[in-house]
């Protein structure tokens, strides 16, 4: 928000998306605020989910594919008792089971089995294609689904309150977890493991890499004023920095491999005005782009 905004504008916008609204939605909303087509998003929301969505403007919308590898943070309640066809509040539920033998500390113990590196099978309903189309469109079409599990990093899975719920138990969680980690999969199958079954009844993501709920912004806010970031400002603040010399420069600008050393990782390329020119990663000996965004 360090500078006006105009259609033509390259940054991001976060927001705090509210529940009942696609992430595509939120898009639609941003398209029309700021004024230009070229808008996305990293990472998408369910309708019911609510909290940090990255949007992309313009040239920004190809950094999105490289934020959306940034660890994730979610707070969610799972609710213990009954499985259902979407693994969250949404989906009809197909199987119940009594929760009175479920203890506080059989929850704690089930849950330390899901924190580190797990194999994890999403959720039927999730936006993974399979043959060309998003795996949530063909079991709404009625077909079967059977996705492979994925190798995912869960560094943080905290119990914060565990209480009834009717004929269930409801647990609140905190989660720090790597991309595509899905948590309505965590919430079935930690009634799984529980043998009771268990779904998500409510998701509220809380960062996305460097950006919190501290930097998100409602849609009604954002119509009152407008607040992004500047790709330039979200590169440097994003991935590790390299300040180029002209010559270099000119090399970045056309995507040349440069004779440098870099650290591990992806590094954002800056010419020696600040303008933000590319990623780059290291090859052998050599620095090589991994995604240009000037000529």
């Amino acid at each position: 928000m360090s500078t006006q905004f105009t259609p033509t504008s390259d940054g991001i916008v976060v927001v705090d998306k509210p529940a009942g609204l696609t992430s595509h939605t939120v898009v639609a909303r941003i398209r029309r605020l700021a004024g230009t087509r070229k808008v996305g998003h990293a990472g998408t929301l369910d309708p019911m989910a609510t909290g940090v969505l990255v949007v992309g403007l313009n040239r920004a919308t190809r950094l999105l594919g490289h934020l959306q590898l940034a660890d994730k943070s979610y707070d969610a309640t799972i609710r213990l008792g009954a499985t259902t066809t979407t693994d969250d509040a949404e989906g009809e539920v197909v199987a119940t089971a009594p929760v009175d033998r479920v203890t506080a500390e059989a929850i704690s113990a089930a849950v330390e089995g899901f924190r580190g590196e797990i194999s994890q099978v999403p959720s039927k309903v999730s936006a993974i294609k399979v043959d060309g189309r998003r795996a949530y469109e063909r079991v709404r079409a009625g077909e079967e689904v059977a996705l492979k599990a994925r190798a995912v990093t869960v560094s943080r899975y905290d119990v914060l309150d565990v209480r009834p719920d009717g004929d269930g138990i409801s647990v609140d969680v905190s989660v720090d977890c790597s991309s595509g980690t899905y948590i309505r999969a965590l919430a079935r199958d930690l009634g799984a493991e529980l043998g009771v079954g268990g779904h998500l009844t409510a998701l509220r993501r809380t960062r996305v890499g460097t950006f919190d709920l501290a930097a998100a912004h409602t849609l009604e806010s954002l119509a009152e004023d407008f607040a992004w970031l500047p790709i330039a400002d979200v590169a440097a603040g994003t991935f590790q920095r390299y300040d180029a010399d002209p010559a270099e420069s000119a090399a970045i600008r056309t995507g040349r491999p440069l004779p440098i050393k870099l650290d591990p990782g992806q590094t954002a390329m800056f010419d020696p005005t600040g303008t933000f020119l590319a990623l780059y990663e290291p090859h052998g000996p050599l620095a090589k782009p991994t995604a240009v965004f000037v000529s």
